[in-house]
């Protein structure tokens, strides 16, 4: 029997590709290189896709969510419903989660949110772990080993969350989740010494219901040790044949909603960028894949709170005067900072189209500026209506609803 044949998928900003390549062929594979702009027939007798870590596009927007929205998926989601193989390690399985492709293949259902630790923000996680199988063999791909892996993991997004209350419940009663951060022994624990991102239920990976699709954080593909997880896949492709036909693998569905409004309250700083901001235009490009005439404008947003204007003006950290221009709302006045003499110049409104703003949870910039302060991106949207902009699949790509609130600043 010849070798299965895995595409190693690659994105711009992929990082991982030559030891995802190496643990492939450790497990008796032949590796594919698969640029996303490559021609889709280097595809046609592939039995499987892995898509590696890194930072596509530079976690524009939020890791993983310019890459979902690729056209890409649309063919790699059509390859799942066939039964075969997909796995998406770190910001692959970010990729995964944001195209809704997991858990379910029907809707944005889940977050890999930013890495918290008691509630607050943890920033960049970079050190070692141990995961185990949380179902039987047979349940998954990935899953046809037992005891505890001892692996690194390296993200600043890796939080398993939703803010569906029923999800966990139908993950856990269909054993989709399929492996659990723990001790060297193999308990399970969410304690941050044995879950150091906070994720749900110490999740580090998922399946689907089908088990051909899975989702996982930490890099086995890193180290040795991990080999058993891509021998696993081998076992898996050489026992489920995929089928001619694709099974019925919907898009994120698009649903009218109505955002919450907010009013303006106290001193609310909008910072925008004197130099290109390539974040801005990644984020336009991909609404207008949906809104074609569409534009987007970011600020960077903070509310006040017990801190002076000139001394959060004057941190580097938060404000950089030589590429940055700070606004600042009061009611329905805007005025302009002057970083030169730290005074206020008259300025009309900023928020001149429909103005949306994300704010995550947990607040990541809020604890370097001041208990209470709020923070968060504003998206200033013109070229589109209302009814245009305030749908579900463009919502998402200014926020995940499961790890941020969305609020149309009035």
């Amino acid at each position: 029997m010849s070798k299965p044949k895995i595409a190693i998928v690659s994105f711009p900003g992929n990082n991982c590709e030559v030891e995802s390549i190496r643990a492939i062929k450790n497990a008796d594979m032949e590796p594919i290189f698969f640029r996303w702009n490559d021609d889709i027939a280097k595809l046609a007798d592939i039995d499987g896709y892995f898509i590696p870590g890194g930072f596509s596009y530079e976690d524009r927007g939020r890791a993983g969510m310019v890459a979902a929205r690729d056209p890409l998926l649309t063919h790699i989601k059509a390859e799942a419903g066939r039964g075969k193989v997909v796995i998406g390690n770190c910001n692959g399985a970010q990729i995964l989660i944001e195209s809704g492709l997991i858990p379910h293949a029907d809707e944005l259902e889940m977050s890999l949110a930013h890495n918290v630790s008691d509630g607050e923000a943890t920033g960049f996680i970079n050190e070692w772990v141990w995961i185990t199988p949380s179902c039987a063999q047979d349940r998954c791909c990935t899953s046809n080993w037992e005891g505890a892996m001892h692996m690194p993991i390296a993200h600043g997004e890796g939080r398993f969350t939703t803010k569906d209350p029923s999800l966990m419940e139908k993950l856990q009663s269909n054993n989709q989740i399929a492996f659990q951060y723990c001790d060297e022994l193999g308990f399970v624990s969410e304690d941050s010494s044995v879950t150091p991102n906070g994720s749900t239920l110490a999740i580090a990976g998922i399946c689907n219901p089908e088990g051909n699709v899975v989702a996982l954080m930490p890099h086995p593909e890193r180290t040795p040790l991990g080999d058993a997880y891509f021998k696993s896949v081998k076992n898996w492709i050489e026992s489920h044949p995929a089928t001619k036909e694709s099974g019925v693998v919907k898009n994120n569905n698009s649903q009218s909603i109505t955002l919450p409004e907010r009013k303006a309250e106290g001193e609310e700083l909008f910072i925008d960028t004197v130099i290109v901001n390539n974040e801005e235009r990644t984020v336009e490009q991909a609404a207008k894949a949906l809104v074609s005439d569409i534009t987007v404008k970011q600020l960077r947003y903070i509310k006040l709170s017990g801190a002076s204007l000139d001394s959060v003006l004057g941190k580097i950290s938060i404000f950089n005067p030589n590429k940055e221009t700070a606004y600042i709302r009061r009611g329905s006045v805007f005025t302009k900072w002057n970083a030169d003499t730290k005074t206020e110049d008259e300025h009309g409104s900023v928020l001149d189209g429909i103005a949306i703003l994300r704010r995550d949870d947990p607040d990541t910039g809020a604890a370097e500026i001041g208990k209470g302060t709020q923070t968060g991106i504003c998206y200033v949207c013109t070229g589109a209506t209302n009814d245009e902009v305030q749908k579900t699949d463009v919502m998402s790509i200014f926020g995940n609803p499961h790890a941020s609130t969305l609020e149309l600043l009035v």
